[in-house]
């Protein structure tokens, strides 16, 4: 039964990614110069064991799922209206344009009933590139994982950030929600879309859909939240490439329109999943990168103090 769900979901969610723009591939070439320490070695290893951020300008390079970040800021551990989450995993660098949007977007957060403002999850690592464990993207201190669970407290400790759990939102496998969904999580979330420096936001079908039903008046930025699996316990914000930055590879567009008619099929997928293709290739295995894999400047940014 288990074998036949996870098959199911994954041949939905292909069905599903036709209709969503894919993020653009950079072309990096396979001749650049790579320090001999650095060859053979998975990306991963090389920047999950940088401690702290590069001491060089602020710049993303390359996409967001292979590429890495130059100069990141780190978001204090806690502030007025946020608290950083999981600190153990070291995850809460940014660009600097990141990290002033979640202070923003968590003051404007404080403002709902229930909410003195947002957990933090995953930003990126020191010098972005490939994680350790998790996330393809979050490579270029671009991407955030925003806690769903409202924050009515601002004082927790180290300890319960690491064992404390944020909450799903999701009933039927993501094609509703549940009863923990609330107007607040709406309007953060419509607060988060609103603002120019988003490229989009993905948050499970059953939410997308929701949002579609209830929005009132002006429903621009029902466009850039965008359907996706998991992200019932957190929603996903990816930021565009910060202005004047020449190294970086934003992906493409959403389509055109709110969206919703796209969210309600991936519900009625949900509901009653099309039967597998019996043609369908099987998927190849995912490779681990290496710094061939990653735009030259990414050897830089490892070698910076």
């Amino acid at each position: 039964m288990v074998y036949r769900f996870l098959t199911v979901l994954a041949l939905i969610g292909l069905a599903a990614c036709k209709n969503e723009a894919p993020e653009r591939t950079v072309a990096v070439s396979t001749q650049q110069q790579v320090p001999v320490s650095m060859q053979g070695v998975q990306a991963k290893q090389l920047f999950g064991a940088k401690p702290v951020a590069s001491q060089q300008s602020s710049a993303p390079f390359g996409g967001y799922s292979k590429g890495c970040l130059a100069g990141g800021d780190m978001l204090p551990e806690t502030g007025p209206t946020w608290q950083a989450m999981r600190l153990s995993r070291n995850r809460n660098w940014g660009h600097p344009v990141t990290i002033d949007y979640i202070k923003d977007l968590s003051a404007k957060a404080a403002q709902q009933p229930g909410w003195n403002g947002l957990y933090i999850g995953d930003i990126s690592q020191p010098r972005g590139g490939p994680m350790l464990t998790g996330h393809r993207s979050h490579q270029l201190g671009l991407d955030i994982d925003i806690w769903m669970l409202p924050a009515n407290r601002l004082n927790l400790t180290a300890a319960e950030r690491e064992s404390i759990s944020s909450i799903s939102m999701r009933r039927d496998r993501g094609a509703y929600v549940n009863s923990s969904w609330t107007k607040q999580h709406h309007e953060i979330l419509k607060a988060a879309a609103n603002d120019p420096r988003v490229a989009r936001i993905f948050v499970f079908p059953g939410a997308k859909v929701q949002m579609c039903d209830d929005a009132k008046g002006d429903r621009a930025w029902l466009r850039k939240i965008r359907p996706w699996w998991g992200h019932h316990y957190h929603f996903h914000v990816r930021l565009n490439c910060p202005d004047g930055t020449t190294g970086c590879v934003n992906q493409d567009p959403p389509p055109k329109g709110d969206g919703c008619d796209d969210a309600r099929q991936w519900v009625q997928d949900i509901l009653f999943p099309p039967p597998p293709d019996p043609n369908a290739p099987k998927p190849k295995p995912r490779r681990e990168l290496q710094m061939t894999d990653l735009p030259q400047q990414c050897v830089a940014v490892l070698q910076s103090p």
